[in-house]
Protein backbone atom coordinates (compact mmCIF):
# COMPACT_ATOMS: atom_id res chain seq x y z
CA UNK A 1 0.00 0.00 0.00
CA UNK A 2 1.78 3.13 -1.49
CA UNK A 3 -0.69 6.68 -0.10
CA UNK A 4 -3.53 4.21 -0.18
CA UNK A 5 -2.83 2.71 -3.11
CA UNK A 6 -3.61 -1.36 -3.79
CA UNK A 7 -2.97 -2.25 -7.12
CA UNK A 8 -5.99 -4.98 -7.14
CA UNK A 9 -8.08 -2.31 -5.84
CA UNK A 10 -8.20 1.01 -7.81
CA UNK A 11 -10.98 3.26 -8.27
CA UNK A 12 -12.96 3.00 -11.43
CA UNK A 13 -11.21 5.12 -14.16
CA UNK A 14 -14.13 7.52 -15.59
CA UNK A 15 -13.12 8.86 -19.08
CA UNK A 16 -13.19 11.93 -20.06
CA UNK A 17 -16.05 12.89 -22.13
CA UNK A 18 -16.02 12.84 -25.90
CA UNK A 19 -14.09 16.07 -27.28
CA UNK A 20 -16.14 18.74 -29.31
CA UNK A 21 -13.12 20.30 -30.86
CA UNK A 22 -13.38 18.82 -34.98
CA UNK A 23 -9.18 19.17 -34.91
CA UNK A 24 -9.40 15.73 -32.63
CA UNK A 25 -10.06 13.79 -35.90
CA UNK A 26 -7.28 15.68 -37.61
CA UNK A 27 -5.51 12.85 -40.04
CA UNK A 28 -1.66 12.30 -39.36
CA UNK A 29 -1.59 12.80 -43.53
CA UNK A 30 -1.84 16.54 -42.76
CA UNK A 31 0.25 18.09 -45.29
CA UNK A 32 3.97 18.33 -43.91
CA UNK A 33 4.14 22.07 -44.88
CA UNK A 34 2.20 22.84 -41.74
CA UNK A 35 4.96 21.56 -39.96
CA UNK A 36 7.85 22.67 -41.46
CA UNK A 37 7.85 25.66 -39.52
CA UNK A 38 7.65 24.24 -36.63
CA UNK A 39 10.57 22.81 -34.52
CA UNK A 40 10.61 19.41 -32.76
CA UNK A 41 9.73 19.65 -29.01
CA UNK A 42 12.81 18.42 -27.87
CA UNK A 43 14.58 20.89 -29.20
CA UNK A 44 12.71 23.41 -27.17
CA UNK A 45 14.61 25.39 -24.23
CA UNK A 46 12.31 26.58 -21.90
CA UNK A 47 8.97 26.19 -20.31
CA UNK A 48 7.96 29.59 -21.82
CA UNK A 49 8.97 28.63 -25.01
CA UNK A 50 7.00 24.94 -25.01
CA UNK A 51 4.10 26.81 -24.13
CA UNK A 52 3.84 28.67 -27.50
CA UNK A 53 4.78 25.41 -29.67
CA UNK A 54 2.05 23.63 -27.87
CA UNK A 55 -0.25 26.50 -28.64
CA UNK A 56 1.25 26.26 -32.26
CA UNK A 57 -0.16 22.49 -32.40
CA UNK A 58 -3.57 22.79 -31.01
CA UNK A 59 -4.14 25.69 -33.36
CA UNK A 60 -2.98 23.38 -36.09
CA UNK A 61 -4.62 20.42 -34.88
CA UNK A 62 -1.71 18.26 -33.76
CA UNK A 63 -1.81 17.91 -29.95
CA UNK A 64 -4.33 15.22 -30.84
CA UNK A 65 -2.63 13.42 -33.24
CA UNK A 66 -1.08 10.52 -31.03
CA UNK A 67 2.28 10.70 -33.01
CA UNK A 68 2.57 14.79 -32.37
CA UNK A 69 0.81 14.53 -28.77
CA UNK A 70 3.54 11.91 -27.84
CA UNK A 71 6.73 14.02 -28.80
CA UNK A 72 5.18 17.28 -26.83
CA UNK A 73 4.62 14.60 -23.52
CA UNK A 74 7.76 13.46 -24.26
CA UNK A 75 9.54 16.77 -24.13
CA UNK A 76 7.84 18.47 -21.09
CA UNK A 77 7.86 15.45 -18.93
CA UNK A 78 11.77 14.67 -19.01
CA UNK A 79 13.05 17.94 -19.66
CA UNK A 80 15.06 19.43 -16.94
CA UNK A 81 12.99 22.60 -17.96
CA UNK A 82 9.63 20.51 -18.06
CA UNK A 83 6.49 20.64 -15.92
CA UNK A 84 4.23 17.18 -15.05
CA UNK A 85 1.69 19.06 -14.20
CA UNK A 86 1.90 21.15 -17.52
CA UNK A 87 2.60 17.35 -18.98
CA UNK A 88 -0.47 15.62 -17.07
CA UNK A 89 -2.66 19.06 -18.65
CA UNK A 90 -1.68 17.46 -22.30
CA UNK A 91 -1.94 13.71 -21.35
CA UNK A 92 -5.57 14.32 -19.74
CA UNK A 93 -6.71 15.88 -23.25
CA UNK A 94 -5.47 12.45 -25.32
CA UNK A 95 -8.48 10.64 -26.04
CA UNK A 96 -7.30 7.08 -26.22
CA UNK A 97 -3.58 7.46 -24.29
CA UNK A 98 -1.46 4.23 -25.25
CA UNK A 99 1.37 2.37 -23.80
CA UNK A 100 4.44 4.69 -25.23
CA UNK A 101 1.76 7.46 -23.31
CA UNK A 102 1.69 6.25 -20.22
CA UNK A 103 5.06 5.04 -19.85
CA UNK A 104 6.52 8.53 -20.48
CA UNK A 105 4.33 9.64 -17.40
CA UNK A 106 5.58 6.97 -15.34
CA UNK A 107 9.39 7.73 -16.06
CA UNK A 108 8.71 11.29 -16.43
CA UNK A 109 7.56 11.35 -12.90
CA UNK A 110 10.63 9.25 -11.67
CA UNK A 111 12.31 12.09 -13.56
CA UNK A 112 10.98 14.86 -11.58
CA UNK A 113 11.29 12.78 -7.95
CA UNK A 114 7.99 11.80 -7.66
CA UNK A 115 7.90 7.55 -7.06
CA UNK A 116 4.14 7.68 -6.15
CA UNK A 117 2.78 9.93 -8.79
CA UNK A 118 4.57 7.24 -11.43
CA UNK A 119 3.28 4.45 -9.60
CA UNK A 120 -0.24 5.81 -9.26
CA UNK A 121 -0.10 5.84 -13.23
CA UNK A 122 -0.07 2.14 -13.74
CA UNK A 123 -3.47 0.95 -12.46
CA UNK A 124 -5.13 3.57 -14.11
CA UNK A 125 -3.06 2.08 -17.15
CA UNK A 126 -4.66 -1.39 -16.08
CA UNK A 127 -8.12 0.00 -15.55
CA UNK A 128 -8.14 1.78 -19.51
CA UNK A 129 -7.27 -1.78 -20.89
CA UNK A 130 -3.48 -0.76 -22.08
CA UNK A 131 -1.40 -3.18 -22.34
CA UNK A 132 1.96 -2.78 -20.38
CA UNK A 133 4.81 -3.97 -22.05
CA UNK A 134 8.78 -4.04 -20.99
CA UNK A 135 9.64 -0.92 -21.12
CA UNK A 136 6.60 -0.29 -18.35
CA UNK A 137 8.02 -2.66 -15.99
CA UNK A 138 11.75 -1.49 -15.56
CA UNK A 139 9.99 2.44 -14.92
CA UNK A 140 7.39 1.19 -12.02
CA UNK A 141 9.79 -1.36 -9.99
CA UNK A 142 12.30 1.32 -9.96
CA UNK A 143 9.35 3.73 -8.26
CA UNK A 144 8.76 0.48 -5.88
CA UNK A 145 12.63 0.68 -5.08
CA UNK A 146 12.35 3.96 -4.27
CA UNK A 147 9.70 3.78 -2.31
CA UNK A 148 10.89 0.13 -0.19
CA UNK A 149 6.95 -0.41 -1.71
CA UNK A 150 7.94 -4.47 -1.26
CA UNK A 151 3.93 -5.54 -1.22
CA UNK A 152 3.44 -3.36 -4.73
CA UNK A 153 6.80 -4.75 -6.10
CA UNK A 154 5.50 -8.22 -5.55
CA UNK A 155 2.14 -7.52 -6.91
CA UNK A 156 4.31 -5.77 -10.24
CA UNK A 157 6.43 -9.29 -10.43
CA UNK A 158 3.53 -11.56 -10.47
CA UNK A 159 1.61 -8.99 -13.58
CA UNK A 160 5.27 -9.04 -14.87
CA UNK A 161 5.45 -12.76 -15.25
CA UNK A 162 1.23 -12.67 -16.31
CA UNK A 163 2.30 -10.55 -19.73
CA UNK A 164 5.31 -12.98 -20.39
CA UNK A 165 8.12 -10.81 -19.29
CA UNK A 166 9.92 -13.40 -16.73
CA UNK A 167 13.03 -13.65 -19.25
CA UNK A 168 13.35 -10.35 -20.19
CA UNK A 169 16.93 -8.94 -19.22
CA UNK A 170 15.40 -5.41 -18.39
CA UNK A 171 12.51 -6.64 -16.15
CA UNK A 172 14.37 -9.17 -14.13
CA UNK A 173 17.30 -6.63 -13.67
CA UNK A 174 14.66 -4.34 -11.87
CA UNK A 175 13.56 -7.11 -10.12
CA UNK A 176 17.00 -7.68 -8.67
CA UNK A 177 17.49 -3.72 -8.21
CA UNK A 178 14.12 -3.45 -6.42
CA UNK A 179 14.17 -6.44 -3.65
CA UNK A 180 17.37 -5.53 -2.88
CA UNK A 181 16.68 -2.01 -2.36
CA UNK A 182 13.46 -3.68 0.01
CA UNK A 183 16.01 -5.89 1.99
CA UNK A 184 15.11 -8.88 0.17
CA UNK A 185 18.62 -10.46 -1.00
CA UNK A 186 17.26 -13.90 -0.97
CA UNK A 187 14.45 -12.95 -3.85
CA UNK A 188 17.05 -10.56 -5.68
CA UNK A 189 19.05 -13.72 -5.76
CA UNK A 190 16.33 -16.12 -7.07
CA UNK A 191 15.59 -13.21 -10.10
CA UNK A 192 19.56 -13.65 -10.68
CA UNK A 193 19.80 -16.89 -10.66
CA UNK A 194 16.47 -17.50 -12.66
CA UNK A 195 18.46 -15.09 -15.79
CA UNK A 196 20.85 -18.05 -16.21
CA UNK A 197 23.55 -17.10 -19.29
CA UNK A 198 20.94 -14.14 -19.94
CA UNK A 199 22.37 -12.00 -17.04
CA UNK A 200 24.47 -9.19 -17.76
CA UNK A 201 26.87 -6.81 -16.29
CA UNK A 202 23.18 -4.84 -14.89
CA UNK A 203 22.79 -7.98 -13.67
CA UNK A 204 25.73 -8.41 -11.70
CA UNK A 205 26.06 -5.22 -10.69
CA UNK A 206 22.40 -4.95 -9.09
CA UNK A 207 22.91 -7.92 -7.33
CA UNK A 208 26.30 -6.51 -5.50
CA UNK A 209 24.61 -3.40 -4.67
CA UNK A 210 21.77 -5.49 -2.58
CA UNK A 211 24.65 -7.39 -0.80
CA UNK A 212 26.78 -4.35 0.05
CA UNK A 213 23.16 -2.58 1.30
CA UNK A 214 22.63 -5.68 3.57
CA UNK A 215 26.15 -5.75 4.81
CA UNK A 216 26.89 -8.98 3.18
CA UNK A 217 30.01 -7.90 2.34
CA UNK A 218 32.21 -10.99 2.00
CA UNK A 219 29.36 -12.57 -0.15
CA UNK A 220 29.72 -9.20 -2.76
CA UNK A 221 33.39 -9.61 -3.06
CA UNK A 222 33.06 -13.23 -3.80
CA UNK A 223 30.17 -12.34 -6.63
CA UNK A 224 32.53 -9.91 -7.70
CA UNK A 225 35.51 -12.45 -8.00
CA UNK A 226 32.89 -14.71 -9.93
CA UNK A 227 31.81 -12.14 -12.18
CA UNK A 228 35.42 -11.71 -12.81
CA UNK A 229 35.74 -15.20 -13.53
CA UNK A 230 33.53 -15.47 -16.03
CA UNK A 231 35.23 -12.99 -18.41
CA UNK A 232 32.86 -10.07 -17.83
CA UNK A 233 33.97 -6.50 -17.27
CA UNK A 234 32.75 -5.25 -13.99
CA UNK A 235 31.20 -1.77 -14.57
CA UNK A 236 31.85 1.51 -12.14
CA UNK A 237 28.55 0.56 -9.83
CA UNK A 238 29.85 -3.22 -9.02
CA UNK A 239 33.17 -1.90 -8.28
CA UNK A 240 32.29 0.64 -6.04
CA UNK A 241 30.33 -2.16 -4.32
CA UNK A 242 33.20 -4.21 -4.32
CA UNK A 243 35.06 -1.02 -2.62
CA UNK A 244 32.70 -0.24 0.06
CA UNK A 245 32.76 -4.59 0.92
CA UNK A 246 36.11 -4.43 0.76
CA UNK A 247 36.94 -1.16 3.15
CA UNK A 248 34.04 -2.46 5.47
CA UNK A 249 35.56 -5.52 5.87
CA UNK A 250 39.26 -3.78 6.18
CA UNK A 251 40.26 -6.23 2.84
CA UNK A 252 43.04 -4.56 1.76
CA UNK A 253 44.66 -6.53 -0.48
CA UNK A 254 41.28 -7.20 -2.13
CA UNK A 255 40.18 -3.12 -2.38
CA UNK A 256 44.07 -3.25 -3.65
CA UNK A 257 43.07 -5.37 -6.24
CA UNK A 258 39.86 -3.53 -7.48
CA UNK A 259 41.72 -0.16 -7.72
CA UNK A 260 43.64 -2.00 -10.16
CA UNK A 261 40.79 -3.42 -11.76
CA UNK A 262 39.79 0.17 -12.55
CA UNK A 263 42.63 1.48 -14.05
CA UNK A 264 42.67 -1.44 -16.55
CA UNK A 265 38.89 -0.65 -17.87
CA UNK A 266 38.59 2.83 -16.99
CA UNK A 267 40.60 5.95 -18.65
CA UNK A 268 39.13 7.81 -16.36
CA UNK A 269 37.27 7.63 -13.02
CA UNK A 270 34.19 9.53 -12.15
CA UNK A 271 34.10 11.52 -8.85
CA UNK A 272 31.58 8.54 -6.72
CA UNK A 273 34.45 5.98 -7.70
CA UNK A 274 37.48 7.83 -6.55
CA UNK A 275 35.83 8.69 -3.45
CA UNK A 276 35.15 5.39 -2.92
CA UNK A 277 38.33 4.66 -3.44
CA UNK A 278 39.86 7.12 -1.00
CA UNK A 279 37.06 5.75 1.72
CA UNK A 280 38.60 2.09 0.92
CA UNK A 281 42.38 3.05 1.51
CA UNK A 282 41.78 5.07 4.38
CA UNK A 283 40.04 2.55 6.11
CA UNK A 284 41.91 -0.07 5.52
CA UNK A 285 44.50 1.69 7.17
CA UNK A 286 46.30 3.08 4.33
CA UNK A 287 45.57 7.24 5.02
CA UNK A 288 48.68 8.53 2.29
CA UNK A 289 47.51 6.19 -0.45
CA UNK A 290 43.61 7.85 0.11
CA UNK A 291 45.42 11.17 0.67
CA UNK A 292 47.24 10.89 -2.59
CA UNK A 293 44.12 9.76 -4.54
CA UNK A 294 42.35 13.14 -3.70
CA UNK A 295 45.24 15.16 -4.32
CA UNK A 296 45.02 13.64 -7.83
CA UNK A 297 41.16 14.34 -8.24
CA UNK A 298 40.80 17.56 -10.62
CA UNK A 299 36.88 17.79 -9.04
CA UNK A 300 35.88 16.86 -5.42
CA UNK A 301 32.47 17.74 -3.96
CA UNK A 302 31.08 17.27 -0.61
CA UNK A 303 30.69 13.94 0.18
CA UNK A 304 34.47 13.77 -1.10
CA UNK A 305 35.60 15.91 0.99
CA UNK A 306 33.62 14.49 4.36
CA UNK A 307 35.52 10.98 3.55
CA UNK A 308 38.87 12.43 4.09
CA UNK A 309 37.87 14.66 6.94
CA UNK A 310 36.50 11.66 9.02
CA UNK A 311 39.41 9.24 7.57
CA UNK A 312 41.85 11.60 9.03
CA UNK A 313 39.68 12.11 12.45
CA UNK A 314 40.12 7.90 12.52
CA UNK A 315 43.49 8.19 12.09
CA UNK A 316 43.93 10.96 14.92
CA UNK A 317 45.34 13.48 12.47
CA UNK A 318 43.04 16.63 13.74
CA UNK A 319 45.18 19.12 12.54
CA UNK A 320 45.59 17.79 8.65
CA UNK A 321 41.58 17.24 8.66
CA UNK A 322 40.83 21.03 9.89
CA UNK A 323 43.75 22.10 7.02
CA UNK A 324 41.43 19.82 4.97
CA UNK A 325 38.41 21.56 6.11
CA UNK A 326 39.67 25.25 5.96
CA UNK A 327 40.45 24.49 2.24
CA UNK A 328 36.89 22.88 1.00
CA UNK A 329 35.53 26.40 2.60
CA UNK A 330 37.87 28.14 0.56
CA UNK A 331 37.21 26.37 -2.80
CA UNK A 332 33.46 27.78 -1.86
CA UNK A 333 31.84 24.16 -0.94
CA UNK A 334 29.07 24.37 1.87
CA UNK A 335 30.11 22.08 4.67
CA UNK A 336 26.61 20.15 5.80
CA UNK A 337 25.86 17.96 9.50
CA UNK A 338 28.55 15.30 8.59
CA UNK A 339 31.27 17.36 7.35
CA UNK A 340 30.81 18.98 11.28
CA UNK A 341 30.76 15.67 12.76
CA UNK A 342 33.98 14.68 10.91
CA UNK A 343 35.83 17.82 11.81
CA UNK A 344 34.53 17.65 15.63
CA UNK A 345 35.20 13.92 15.92
CA UNK A 346 38.82 15.03 14.62
CA UNK A 347 39.28 17.78 17.21
CA UNK A 348 38.05 15.42 20.33
CA UNK A 349 40.90 12.00 18.37
CA UNK A 350 44.03 14.57 18.92
CA UNK A 351 42.79 16.36 22.11
CA UNK A 352 41.67 19.98 20.25
CA UNK A 353 39.91 21.43 22.81
CA UNK A 354 39.60 24.75 21.81
CA UNK A 355 39.61 24.54 18.41
CA UNK A 356 36.62 21.74 18.37
CA UNK A 357 34.71 24.76 20.51
CA UNK A 358 35.06 27.03 17.97
CA UNK A 359 34.10 24.99 15.45
CA UNK A 360 31.26 23.56 17.36
CA UNK A 361 30.33 27.69 17.29
CA UNK A 362 30.93 28.25 13.94
CA UNK A 363 28.67 25.69 12.91
CA UNK A 364 25.72 26.99 14.74
CA UNK A 365 26.34 30.32 14.37
CA UNK A 366 27.86 30.95 11.07
CA UNK A 367 26.46 27.72 8.97
CA UNK A 368 23.17 27.67 10.89
CA UNK A 369 23.37 23.86 11.56
CA UNK A 370 21.10 22.52 14.60
CA UNK A 371 23.39 20.26 16.63
CA UNK A 372 22.68 16.77 16.58
CA UNK A 373 23.14 14.04 18.91
CA UNK A 374 26.13 13.48 17.09
CA UNK A 375 27.99 16.44 17.50
CA UNK A 376 26.71 16.64 21.28
CA UNK A 377 28.60 13.51 21.57
CA UNK A 378 31.85 14.70 20.26
CA UNK A 379 31.69 18.08 21.85
CA UNK A 380 31.09 15.45 25.32
CA UNK A 381 34.29 14.00 24.38
CA UNK A 382 36.13 16.48 23.99
CA UNK A 383 35.27 17.85 26.70
CA UNK A 384 35.66 14.35 28.96
CA UNK A 385 39.06 14.01 27.10
CA UNK A 386 40.31 17.65 27.98
CA UNK A 387 39.04 16.58 31.80
CA UNK A 388 35.84 19.49 31.74
CA UNK A 389 33.60 16.68 32.97
CA UNK A 390 31.85 19.05 34.69
CA UNK A 391 31.26 21.42 31.50
CA UNK A 392 30.61 18.16 29.99
CA UNK A 393 27.75 17.84 32.21
CA UNK A 394 26.53 21.26 31.90
CA UNK A 395 26.16 20.85 28.24
CA UNK A 396 23.91 17.96 28.47
CA UNK A 397 21.76 19.51 30.31
CA UNK A 398 21.32 22.24 27.87
CA UNK A 399 20.70 19.41 25.60
CA UNK A 400 16.90 19.16 23.98
CA UNK A 401 15.75 16.08 26.12
CA UNK A 402 15.19 13.80 23.35
CA UNK A 403 18.80 14.18 21.96
CA UNK A 404 20.73 13.54 25.05
CA UNK A 405 20.71 9.58 25.20
CA UNK A 406 24.04 9.10 23.44
CA UNK A 407 25.51 11.99 25.22
CA UNK A 408 25.28 10.59 28.67
CA UNK A 409 26.51 7.38 27.34
CA UNK A 410 29.83 9.33 26.08
CA UNK A 411 29.95 11.16 29.48
CA UNK A 412 29.48 7.58 31.23
CA UNK A 413 32.65 6.49 29.39
CA UNK A 414 34.63 9.73 29.72
CA UNK A 415 33.52 8.94 33.73
CA UNK A 416 35.51 5.38 33.39
CA UNK A 417 38.60 6.87 32.16
CA UNK A 418 39.16 9.94 34.77
CA UNK A 419 37.61 7.57 37.40
CA UNK A 420 34.50 10.35 38.33
CA UNK A 421 32.47 7.34 40.35
CA UNK A 422 29.78 9.88 41.36
CA UNK A 423 29.05 11.69 37.60
CA UNK A 424 29.31 8.20 36.45
CA UNK A 425 26.22 7.54 39.24
CA UNK A 426 24.26 10.38 37.74
CA UNK A 427 24.94 8.86 34.04
CA UNK A 428 23.32 6.00 34.74
CA UNK A 429 20.66 7.20 36.43
CA UNK A 430 19.82 9.75 33.13
CA UNK A 431 19.98 6.66 30.84
CA UNK A 432 17.33 4.61 32.79
CA UNK A 433 15.08 7.52 33.14
CA UNK A 434 15.57 7.49 29.06
CA UNK A 435 15.09 3.63 29.26
CA UNK A 436 17.98 2.98 27.30
CA UNK A 437 18.48 -0.60 27.07
CA UNK A 438 22.26 -0.98 26.38
CA UNK A 439 24.41 -3.49 28.26
CA UNK A 440 27.86 -1.07 27.59
CA UNK A 441 26.63 0.98 30.41
CA UNK A 442 26.03 -1.48 32.70
CA UNK A 443 29.39 -2.29 31.69
CA UNK A 444 31.04 0.90 32.40
CA UNK A 445 29.08 1.21 35.96
CA UNK A 446 30.02 -1.67 37.11
CA UNK A 447 33.89 -1.52 35.96
CA UNK A 448 33.98 1.33 37.96
CA UNK A 449 32.66 0.29 40.68
CA UNK A 450 35.13 -2.60 41.32
CA UNK A 451 37.96 0.04 40.51
CA UNK A 452 36.45 1.45 43.80
CA UNK A 453 36.36 -2.28 45.20
CA UNK A 454 32.63 -1.88 45.69
CA UNK A 455 32.36 -5.36 44.99
CA UNK A 456 28.70 -5.69 45.94
CA UNK A 457 27.52 -2.72 43.60
CA UNK A 458 29.59 -4.11 40.98
CA UNK A 459 27.97 -7.57 41.16
CA UNK A 460 23.90 -6.06 41.49
CA UNK A 461 24.76 -3.84 38.41
CA UNK A 462 26.09 -7.26 36.30
CA UNK A 463 23.17 -8.80 37.54
CA UNK A 464 20.82 -6.42 36.59
CA UNK A 465 21.59 -6.13 32.90
CA UNK A 466 21.23 -10.08 32.91
CA UNK A 467 17.83 -9.58 34.49
CA UNK A 468 16.72 -7.09 31.99
CA UNK A 469 18.09 -9.61 29.49
CA UNK A 470 21.09 -7.52 28.06
CA UNK A 471 24.15 -9.54 26.35
CA UNK A 472 27.30 -7.95 25.92
CA UNK A 473 28.05 -7.26 22.14
CA UNK A 474 30.83 -10.55 21.73
CA UNK A 475 34.25 -9.12 20.75
CA UNK A 476 35.72 -10.51 17.33
CA UNK A 477 38.93 -9.35 15.65
CA UNK A 478 39.08 -9.80 11.82
CA UNK A 479 42.45 -9.88 9.83
CA UNK A 480 43.67 -10.24 6.01
CA UNK A 481 46.07 -12.81 5.32
CA UNK A 482 47.24 -13.03 1.51
CA UNK A 483 44.02 -11.70 0.25
CA UNK A 484 41.57 -13.77 2.48
CA UNK A 485 39.98 -12.56 5.77
CA UNK A 486 39.90 -14.44 8.87
CA UNK A 487 38.07 -13.73 11.56
CA UNK A 488 38.65 -14.69 15.67
CA UNK A 489 36.74 -14.73 18.73
CA UNK A 490 37.74 -14.89 21.94
CA UNK A 491 38.58 -18.42 23.17
CA UNK A 492 38.46 -19.71 19.32
CA UNK A 493 38.75 -23.02 18.94
CA UNK A 494 37.68 -23.56 15.55
CA UNK A 495 40.43 -22.53 13.11
CA UNK A 496 42.29 -25.15 11.30
CA UNK A 497 45.75 -23.71 12.90
CA UNK A 498 44.60 -23.73 16.42
CA UNK A 499 47.33 -25.23 17.71
CA UNK A 500 50.09 -23.02 16.45
CA UNK A 501 47.69 -20.00 16.65
CA UNK A 502 47.81 -20.62 20.26
CA UNK A 503 51.11 -21.60 20.55
CA UNK A 504 52.32 -18.56 19.15
CA UNK A 505 50.08 -16.58 21.36
CA UNK A 506 51.49 -18.23 24.16
CA UNK A 507 54.88 -17.53 23.02
CA UNK A 508 54.30 -14.10 22.54
CA UNK A 509 53.04 -13.19 26.30
CA UNK A 510 56.51 -14.92 27.35
CA UNK A 511 58.45 -12.60 25.61
CA UNK A 512 56.46 -9.59 26.84
CA UNK A 513 56.91 -11.05 30.38
CA UNK A 514 60.38 -10.64 29.79
CA UNK A 515 60.27 -6.88 28.80
CA UNK A 516 58.15 -6.26 32.13
CA UNK A 517 54.67 -6.76 30.63
CA UNK A 518 52.44 -7.67 33.56
CA UNK A 519 48.39 -6.85 33.63
CA UNK A 520 47.08 -7.27 37.26
CA UNK A 521 43.86 -9.44 38.19
CA UNK A 522 41.51 -6.86 36.74
CA UNK A 523 42.95 -6.32 33.82
CA UNK A 524 43.80 -10.20 33.30
CA UNK A 525 39.51 -9.97 33.42
CA UNK A 526 39.04 -7.66 30.90
CA UNK A 527 41.71 -8.62 28.71
CA UNK A 528 39.58 -11.96 27.81
CA UNK A 529 36.89 -9.88 25.87
CA UNK A 530 40.08 -8.57 24.03
CA UNK A 531 41.74 -12.08 23.29
CA UNK A 532 40.40 -12.26 19.87
CA UNK A 533 43.24 -9.48 18.87
CA UNK A 534 46.01 -11.12 20.48
CA UNK A 535 44.58 -14.52 18.25
CA UNK A 536 44.43 -12.65 14.97
CA UNK A 537 48.14 -11.11 15.51
CA UNK A 538 49.45 -14.40 16.42
CA UNK A 539 47.65 -15.59 13.17
CA UNK A 540 49.52 -12.79 11.17
CA UNK A 541 52.61 -13.41 12.58
CA UNK A 542 52.76 -17.37 11.63
CA UNK A 543 51.16 -16.29 8.34
CA UNK A 544 52.91 -13.34 6.54
CA UNK A 545 56.30 -12.61 5.70
CA UNK A 546 59.08 -10.60 8.41
CA UNK A 547 58.36 -7.15 8.34
CA UNK A 548 54.83 -7.05 6.89
CA UNK A 549 52.14 -4.57 8.32
CA UNK A 550 49.86 -6.65 9.97
CA UNK A 551 45.96 -5.18 9.88
CA UNK A 552 43.33 -5.72 12.41
CA UNK A 553 39.43 -4.82 12.56
CA UNK A 554 37.82 -5.37 15.86
CA UNK A 555 34.44 -4.26 17.08
CA UNK A 556 35.47 -3.65 20.62
CA UNK A 557 36.68 0.27 21.70
CA UNK A 558 40.80 -1.02 22.50
CA UNK A 559 41.43 -1.10 26.09
CA UNK A 560 44.43 0.08 27.86
CA UNK A 561 45.62 -2.61 28.63
CA UNK A 562 45.37 -3.93 25.45
CA UNK A 563 46.82 -1.23 23.67
CA UNK A 564 49.89 -1.86 25.93
CA UNK A 565 50.65 -5.16 24.84
CA UNK A 566 49.98 -4.64 21.17
CA UNK A 567 52.47 -1.79 21.13
CA UNK A 568 55.16 -4.15 22.81
CA UNK A 569 53.97 -6.58 20.35
CA UNK A 570 55.15 -3.76 17.73
CA UNK A 571 58.35 -3.50 19.30
CA UNK A 572 59.19 -7.42 20.10
CA UNK A 573 58.31 -8.44 16.64
CA UNK A 574 59.42 -5.19 14.61
CA UNK A 575 55.84 -5.48 12.83
CA UNK A 576 53.42 -2.14 11.68
CA UNK A 577 50.45 -3.22 13.41
CA UNK A 578 47.40 -1.09 12.57
CA UNK A 579 44.25 -2.10 14.33
CA UNK A 580 40.44 -0.14 13.57
CA UNK A 581 38.52 -0.63 16.69
CA UNK A 582 35.35 0.67 17.20
CA UNK A 583 36.23 4.27 17.19
CA UNK A 584 39.20 4.73 15.42
CA UNK A 585 42.41 3.86 14.38
CA UNK A 586 45.61 2.64 16.15
CA UNK A 587 49.18 2.50 14.37
CA UNK A 588 51.80 0.88 16.05
CA UNK A 589 55.36 1.44 15.05
CA UNK A 590 58.45 0.48 17.36
CA UNK A 591 55.94 0.23 20.20
CA UNK A 592 54.42 4.13 19.59
CA UNK A 593 50.49 4.73 18.73
CA UNK A 594 49.79 7.44 16.45
CA UNK A 595 46.91 7.94 18.92
CA UNK A 596 48.95 9.84 20.93
CA UNK A 597 46.96 8.33 23.91
CA UNK A 598 43.52 10.49 22.95
CA UNK A 599 41.24 7.34 22.36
Amino acid sequence: MVGGLALHQTQPFIPPPPSQNPASHVSEDRPREQLSCLPPPHQVKTMEEFKKLHARFIKLGLDRVPRHAGDLLLACSLSEWGSMDYARSIFLGLDDPGTFDFNTMIRGSLFHGDPQGALLFYPEMLQRDVKPDNFTFPFVLKACSRLLALAEGLQIHGHAAKHGFQCDVFVQNSLINMYGKCGEVERSCRAFEQMGSCRTVASWSALTAAQTRMGLWGKCLELFAMMTREGLRADESSMVSALSSAKNLGAYDLGRSVHCSLLRSFTGLNIVVQTSLIDMYISCGCLEKGIAVFEMMSEKNTWTYSVVISGLAMHGEGERALRVFSDMLHRGHEPDEAIYVGVLSACSHAGLLDEGLRCFDRMRLEHRIPPSPQHYGCMIDLMARGGKLKEAYELIESMPAAQTEAAWRCLLSACKTHGDLELAERASRNLKELNARNSGDYINLSNLYAEAKRWSDAAMTRREMVDQGLVQTPGYSRVEVKGKMYTFVSQDKRHPQRREVYEMAYQMEWQLRLEGYTPDEEEKRRMVAAQSQKLAIAFALLNTSQGSPIRIITNLRMGKDCHTYTALVSTIFEREIMVRDRNRFHCFRHGVCTCGDHW
